[in-house]
């Protein structure tokens, strides 16, 4: 079939299978040319392994340190006269290009938040890897089944207190407009802390270290963002950020857990804005990164994904000098887009923008750019008007 864009509000409903291995070879490349990272990981689990930041990380510690990797995702195949998920694809590209490199990889489709799925990966280590040591924990979905209850709760992304009005922008039509959007529920709020707070990554330390699967000396890093006050309402201060405060609660616990085996260390990784299909849903954000692609791109110091966690590997995890943290003992790889410099700027710009000017003041024509390649369209090379096999099965 020909497969083009579709796009319905926030999200595109197709993905290009060679796009998506072409966007792959990207990062591939990106790290291949930076060079290999010295003592980095060499055996890998990453939770939330098939987009974004995930992705980043399995490409990093693959081709930047030789690293086997084993990669959890949930993704949906083909089905007929539909083509699979980015996540789906992107693993199918990367999985071959690690093999084909010679490099031990191995993926589990599924619900991270399963005992079943803990379970089976548990084994494949035994069986395949003996232990671990980096565990990273990128795990971003709007929904999760409690593997002891079995209740299926859902995340919101909503201000908490007051309703809360700002700018926000319709990215596909570039009209710039106002949003107001009412507090959460306590029940809200809670759901959201169960769904992308810390309990999940602390139930997978447990069953890993459990089972003795944890290398001595073993690391584990998880995602999280901070940003500017403009969009503290809605995420530091919203129901994402109490989740993210629950995140930094477990990251605490586990690094207790870890610094007892072997002098291990967990941390969060405050990382940039960046367009994925998470922070695509999230209003006003994307006006946000709008803005901030264009004053980077000017400065020189953009960057995407891949750029983010080679440098998190290379300088920080594994760099040669001791990794720097901040007061709440994060690791800040968001550093370039929160100078004054920067923010000054962004404020500066904010209140002028207009859907008039939409064009001019921001790199709308950027994020636009990028958040089709997430879906694999808009890569170099591609034939986009040329049949092509969506179903492919995953290795």
């Amino acid at each position: 079939m020909i497969i083009k864009p579709k796009i319905r509000g926030f999200i595109c409903v197709t993905a290009h299978p060679e796009g998506c291995a072409a966007h792959v070879q990207e990062w591939i490349n990106h790290v291949k040319a930076k060079g290999p990272i010295a003592n980095g990981p060499k055996r890998v689990l990453v939770v939330g392994s098939s987009m974004g930041y995930g992705l980043a990380s399995r490409i990093t510690a693959a081709f930047g340190s030789g690293a086997a990797t084993m990669g959890v995702f949930f993704e949906r195949p083909s089905e007929e006269g539909r083509p699979a998920t980015p996540g789906w694809y992107n693993s199918i590209a990367f999985t071959q290009a690690a093999r084909k490199a010679g490099l031990y990889a191995r993926n589990f489709m599924g619900d991270a938040f399963s005992v079943d799925i803990k379970r089976q990966v548990v084994e494949a280590i035994k069986a395949d890897l003996g232990q671990i040591d980096l565990v990273v924990y990128s795990l971003a979905s709007p929904r999760r089944t409690h593997p002891v209850t079995g209740a299926v709760h859902k995340s919101v992304l909503k201000p908490i207190g007051a309703p809360y009005t700002n700018k926000t922008v319709d990215t596909d039509r570039g009209v710039v407009s106002e949003v107001t959007i009412e507090p959460a529920s306590e029940a809200e709020i809670a759901d959201t802390v169960t769904v992308m707070g810390g309990q999940d990554w602390e139930l997978w330390m447990q069953a890993l270290g459990e089972a003795k699967l944890l290398a001595p000396g073993a690391q584990s890093v998880a995602y999280s963002y901070i940003g500017p006050e403009v969009t503290w309402d809605i995420y530091k201060n919203g129901t994402i950020g109490m989740a993210k405060n629950d995140l930094e609660r477990a990251a605490k616990a586990i690094n207790a857990q870890l610094k007892a085996n072997g002098n291990g260390r967990a941390f969060i990784s405050v990382n940039k804005a960046l367009v994925t299909q998470s922070s695509s849903a999230i209003p006003v954000v994307p006006l946000y990164i709008a803005i901030l692609y264009k004053l980077m791109k000017a400065r020189g110091t953009h960057e995407g994904c891949i750029e983010q966690m080679q440098r998190l590997f290379a300088q920080q995890i594994y760099g040669p000098k001791a990794a720097t943290f901040d007061d709440g003992g994060r690791v800040r790889v968001d550093d370039l887009e929160m100078i004054p410099e920067i923010q000054n700027a962004v404020r500066q710009i904010w209140p002028t923008v207009t859907t008039e000017n939409l064009e001019a003041v921001t790199d709308i024509a950027g994020y636009r750019t990028e958040f089709l390649k997430l879906f694999g369209f808009g890569l170099a090379g591609v034939n986009y008007d040329a049949e092509t096999e969506p179903h492919v099965p995953m290795n």
